[in-house]
């Protein structure tokens, strides 16, 4: 029996629903961006505020409440994803200040290919082998960017999936294959913002891609799985590695239909389906021409695990527009308006963990928390100066609201702005997701992050309500 297990999984997509037909429409046949994949799909895409931090934090929220695991009792975060927000600069120090783990907390940041979240778990496992940590927080998450008018338009999706992996849990971590092949898939320069296609994917599919899976899968089928998580970017690569393996996988198993290509998130996001219940699942990575796989056996459902339908179902639509603009790759003829604070200011620097980590400052005789802590040097109830700064509830209801229609660059309007009391008694005005509509005085919301704008190529992260259900 594996020493290393999985005690429990998370995972988020995109807000955003995009048509493929919708990129064809603009583009014309001729750019082929229908090439693969079933007709009727919609993609998952990351929303305005959205980029792979912000799913990684949603995914990786839902694994530990599933798991029951405190944030602070995280020893290693593993983090894996082509496109950090951050080309250098705090990436995982954001997301773990953002959940809540330890400033004490361990881990690696595995980035540059769509392998980076194969590598990240992989890491997670040793990590918790070598008996450097009892519990192991593995992330895998992408939003990746195509070029627009390209083919990748109509694969790409947004999404990602946490795994905890502890000392305790229904599935046991088993055998693992790795291979190496210096081949040229999708790609992205140096400063580039745009990830690139080859010239002839099918040629490389058919050439170096499936030959390499079909080494690491071949090893996985000796060991008889009940189910596969197989990489699927354009729709046709799992079945013809199917085939080839002659092994049974139904049609749609992946989640390329549900999603699209999520990148380094995708072996996990076809998983945790399948860990929703005891048997054994090979799990299998593919990018920058590394391939590896992974066989988990689950003695019973993982929590958090099951079908990622619901999660699609909740997609809002979108179209084509918007979703350039969120990428910025179409941009309005209009200077933007300047944050007021820009980011790295002695404002930001100072109160960067009480943003993130979602701090207010209790007070020792009348209990008021008010928010942020370093704006209230003294209770603004009683004047007491007996604080102590604890961390928010993230649950709570609209006291009242507004939503402002006209907004100048880079906002975008309708923009909802809340003032939530919070089920700990804290009050604090946010931003809400969304255009509003869902927004009634006494809703049930619930914070999570997101990005708020994006100042000189910095991304400023804070929290936004979001209407429970909607």
């Amino acid at each position: 029996m594996s020493t290393v297990r999985v005690a429990g999984v998370g995972a988020a997509l995109g807000s955003w629903r995009l048509d493929p037909r919708e990129v064809r429409a603009a583009w014309g046949p001729a750019s082929g961006t229908l090439e693969g994949g079933p007709a009727d799909r919609t993609l998952a895409v990351a929303g305005a505020d959205e980029d792979t931090l912000t799913l990684a934090a949603r995914a990786a929220d839902r694994a530990l409440a599933a798991t029951g695991i405190e944030p602070g009792d995280i020893d290693v975060l593993c983090w894996g994803t082509t496109r950090p927000p951050f080309a250098e600069g705090p990436s995982h120090a954001v997301l773990a200040a953002a959940l809540g783990c330890s400033g004490r907390t361990g881990g690696l940041l595995c980035t540059g290919s769509a392998h980076a979240g194969m590598e990240a778990f992989l890491a997670g496992v040793d990590a918790v082998t070598a008996g450097s940590a009892r519990w192991a927080l593995v992330v895998a998450s992408d939003a990746i960017v195509p070029g627009a008018g390209t083919a990748l338009e109509a694969r790409c999706g947004a999404g990602a999936a946490a795994l905890v992996l502890g000392p305790r849990g229904p599935a046991g971590v088993g055998v693992r294959v790795t291979r190496s092949a210096p081949f040229l898939e999708q790609w992205r320069g140096d400063g580039e913002a745009a990830t690139r296609d080859v010239y002839d994917p099918r040629l490389v599919r058919d050439v170096a891609v499936l030959p390499a899976l079909a080494d690491v899968a071949e090893h996985l089928r000796a060991l008889e799985p009940t189910a596969w998580s197989l990489p699927d970017p354009d729709g046709r690569t799992a079945g013809a590695l199917a085939r080839r393996l002659r092994i049974d996988v139904p049609e749609r198993a992946g989640t390329e239909h549900l999603v699209g290509d999520a990148g380094a998130a995708a072996p996990w996001l076809g998983a945790l389906p399948a860990l929703d219940a005891a048997g054994r699942v090979a799990v299998v990575g593919h990018g920058g021409g590394r391939t590896s796989g992974v066989l988990l056996s689950s003695e019973g459902p993982v929590p958090g695990a099951g079908p990622l339908g619901p999660l699609a179902a909740a997609g809002r639509p979108v179209r084509y527009p918007a979703v350039l603009r969120a990428r910025h790759q179409l941009v309005p003829n209009a200077e933007p308006v300047p944050m007021g604070v820009p980011p790295g200011s002695a404002m930001h620097l100072r109160g960067a963990h009480e943003m993130l980590g979602l701090l207010g400052a209790r007070c020792g005789d009348c209990g008021t928390i008010a928010t942020p802590p370093s704006v209230h040097p003294t209770c603004p109830a009683c004047g007491g100066t007996k604080l102590e700064t604890v961390p928010l509830c993230r649950t709570g209801e609209v006291h009242t609201f507004v939503v402002n229609q006209t907004m100048p660059p880079p906002f975008e309007a309708p923009l909802p702005l809340l003032v939530v009391d919070l089920d700990d008694g804290a009050r604090l005005m946010v931003q809400g997701t969304g255009d509003g509509g869902e927004v009634t005085v006494g809703a049930r919301v619930e914070l999570v992050l997101r990005r708020y704008a994006l100042e000189r190529g910095v991304p400023v992260y804070g929290y936004k309500a979001t209407v429970v259900g909607a």
